[in-house]
C-alpha cells in the first residue's frame, strides 16, 4: 500500500468515530476539506494566504471546548470577506481561494473530543511521503473513497477514474487549449486533462516565459452548481496546481452562456429533470429552451460552447439517444452542427451500481461553425452486451477500455482509419442516412444485451441494493419527465389554438 492509500484509509476510518456526532459520510468529507486545507497550507508553505490567528498550528494546539469554539469562529471568519478587527475596522483583503472554500462554512461537530481526534490524527499522518506522492492524489483518493461508499450518496458527483482516463487518452488535450467542464463535480475531468498536459510537457518546465502561468490560470474553466461539491472541486484543483476559473454557478442560466468558448469540453452532466420542473434560463437556447430535462440542455450548452473545430466527450444516459420530441430535435442539431463520430455504450454498474444505462458521445464542432452537414456517419461501440458484473467485487479497470481505444484510433477527432466489425463484433458504422431511417434514434444495439444476466451475477449486498435503487430512481425519473412534458403540452395548447 502506498503512503497515499494508507493516509486515505486512515482518514476514512475516522468517520466511524464521528458518526456518534451525527456526521454523515458526505458531511465528513466536507469537514475534512476545511481541516486538510489548513494543514496543507502549512505543509506547502502557503500559510501567508491565511490570517495568522486562523492557521493550522493555532487550531491544532488548542483543546477541549476552546478548540471547538475557535474552530467555529475560524470557519465563519475565513468565509467572510468583510470581517472586522476588534476596533470594528475592516481587515485586509482576503485570498479569493480561501474565501471560496470557506464560503458559508459550518461544522457539524458537536463534541470537542471528536475535533481533537481529527486534528491529532491529521498531524500524525506521514506528510513527507504524502508530499512526495502528491497531495492532489491524496485528496482525489479521499473523494473516490467517498464516491465508492454507497452510504455517502456521492457517486453522482464522481465519474470513475478509469473512464475519465480513457476519455482523456482519446481526446488528447493539448498545451494552450481552453478546456471546459460545465458540470464539473469534484473536477476529475479537468484534473486528468491537466495531468496529461503536465506529464507530456516536461511538467511545464522550459516553456516560453509566462506560458506555464497562462496554462494554469487561463486554460481551465469549471462550473458547478452544488455549493459543497464546488468546495471539493476548488480544493481538488488547487492541490493539483490549477488556478483556473472554477465558478459556483448554474450553467443552464445566462451565466453559462458567458463561459468562454472551449477547444475541448469533457463532462458528465447531472441526470434527471431540473429542480421544480424549471426550464433552462438561457436566452441563446433554441432546441432545449422548453424542456426540464437537464442532460438534453447540457448537450445543447456543450454544442454551443465549442470553438470552431473544438471537440467534446460527454457522458449521457440512454434517453438522450432515443427520446422523441426535444430529444430528437437535439440529436438533429448535434449531427448538423457537429461531426458526431463515436458513441460508446457503457456497461451498467460502473457508476457504483446505480443501474442507469449510460454512454459517451464524442463529437467535433464544424470548423466553419456551419449548422448543417456535420455528421456523415456514426460509429457505435457496444461495451455493454456481455459485460462483467461491475461493482464492489469487480471494479472498472483501465484495461477494460483497451479494445475500444484500439478501435477508436489515434485521432482525437475520430478520423483514424476504422474497421466495421460486423454483426458479431462490437464496433459498427452507421451512415447518416441509416440513422435518419431510424427516426434519428441513436440507441443502437445488435448484440444480445446480457444486462439482466450481469446483474444476476452480483454477489455483494451493497451492489445488489444499489442496482435495485438505481432502477427505481431511473423509473421515477422517466415518470417525472413524462409528467412534465405532458404539463408543458397542456400549457402550450391554448396558445396554439389562439394562433389558429
Amino acid at each position: 500500500m502506498s503512503a497515499t492509500q494508507d493516509i486515505v484509509a486512515k482518514l476514512w476510518k475516522l468517520c466511524d468515530v464521528l458518526r456518534d456526532d451525527g456526521v454523515t459520510y458526505s458531511e465528513y468529507v466536507t469537514e475534512l476539506t476545511y481541516l486538510l486545507f489548513l494543514k496543507m497550507m502549512a505543509e506547502t508553505g502557503q500559510e501567508r494566504r491565511i490570517p495568522e490567528e486562523y492557521r493550522w498550528n493555532t487550531l491544532a494546539r488548542a483543546a477541549g471546548l476552546a478548540q471547538l469554539t475557535h474552530y467555529k469562529h475560524l470557519l465563519t471568519a475565513l468565509g467572510d470577506p468583510e470581517e472586522k478587527d476588534a476596533d470594528g475596522k475592516p481587515k485586509s483583503a482576503k485570498d479569493k481561494l480561501v474565501l471560496a472554500i470557506f464560503e458559508n462554512a459550518q461544522t457539524r461537530l458537536r463534541k470537542p473530543a471528536n475535533l481533537k481526534s481529527l486534528t491529532t490524527a491529521i498531524d500524525d499522518l506521514d506528510w513527507f511521503d504524502a508530499r512526495e506522492e502528491g497531495l492532489g492524489d491524496l485528496y482525489e483518493g479521499l473523494l473516490q473513497k467517498n464516491a465508492e461508499d454507497k452510504k455517502s450518496g456521492a457517486g453522482q458527483y464522481f465519474t470513475p477514474r478509469p473512464l475519465i482516463d480513457c476519455i482523456v487518452r482519446l481526446t488528447k488535450p493539448q498545451l494552450g487549449e481552453r478546456i471546459q467542464d460545465p458540470a464539473a463535480g469534484t473536477g476529475g475531468f479537468v484534473v486528468a486533462a491537466h495531468n496529461r498536459i503536465h506529464a507530456e510537457n516536461n511538467e511545464l518546465y522550459g516553456l516560453p516565459e509566462g506560458a506555464a502561468e497562462r496554462q494554469l490560470r487561463d486554460c481551465y474553466t469549471l462550473a458547478e452548481l452544488v455549493p459543497d461539491t464546488h468546495r471539493l472541486c476548488l480544493m481538488n484543483i488547487m492541490l493539483h496546481g490549477i488556478e483556473g476559473d472554477a465558478q459556483s454557478m448554474d450553467t443552464l442560466t445566462d451565466e453559462g452562456a458567458g463561459l468562454p468558448k472551449a477547444d475541448l469540453i469533457l463532462s458528465n452532466p447531472p441526470f434527471g429533470t431540473k429542480k421544480g420542473g424549471g426550464r433552462p434560463q438561457r436566452g441563446d437556447f433554441s432546441t432545449t429552451a422548453g424542456t426540464s430535462n437537464k442532460q438534453l440542455a447540457f448537450v445543447e450548452h456543450i454544442i454551443r460552447g465549442l470553438a470552431p473545430g473544438g471537440r467534446a466527450a460527454v457522458v449521457v444516459p440512454d434517453n438522450v439517444l432515443f427520446e422523441d420530441g426535444t430529444g430528437r430535435a437535439l440529436r438533429q442539431m448535434l449531427m448538423n452542427w457537429c461531426d458526431l463520430h463515436t458513441v460508446l455504450r457503457l456497461p451498467t454498474g460502473i457508476f457504483y451500481a446505480q443501474g442507469v444505462k449510460t454512454n459517451v458521445i464524442f463529437f467535433t464542432r464544424n470548423a466553419d461553425r456551419s449548422e448543417s452537414g456535420g455528421t456523415e456517419a456514426v460509429w457505435v461501440y457496444d461495451m455493454r452486451a456481455g459485460a462483467p458484473s461491475y461493482g464492489k467485487t469487480r471494479p472498472l479497470r483501465a484495461e477494460d477500455f483497451a479494445d475500444f481505444e484500439a478501435a477508436f484510433g489515434d485521432d482525437p477527432h475520430g478520423r483514424a482509419v476504422r474497421q466495421d466489425q460486423g454483426e458479431e463484433g462490437r464496433f459498427r458504422c452507421f451512415t447518416r442516412e441509416d440513422i435518419e431511417k431510424r427516426g434519428d434514434n441513436l440507441d443502437i444495439s445488435w448484440l444480445r444485451d446480457a444486462e439482466e444476466e450481469a446483474e444476476d451475477g452480483l454477489t455483494d449486498p451493497d451492489d445488489i441494493t444499489a442496482a435495485i435503487l438505481g432502477h427505481l430512481r431511473e423509473a421515477t425519473r422517466e415518470i417525472e419527465a413524462l409528467v412534465l412534458e405532458l404539463e408543458g403540452e397542456e400549457e402550450e395548447a391554448p396558445a396554439a389554438v389562439a394562433a389558429e
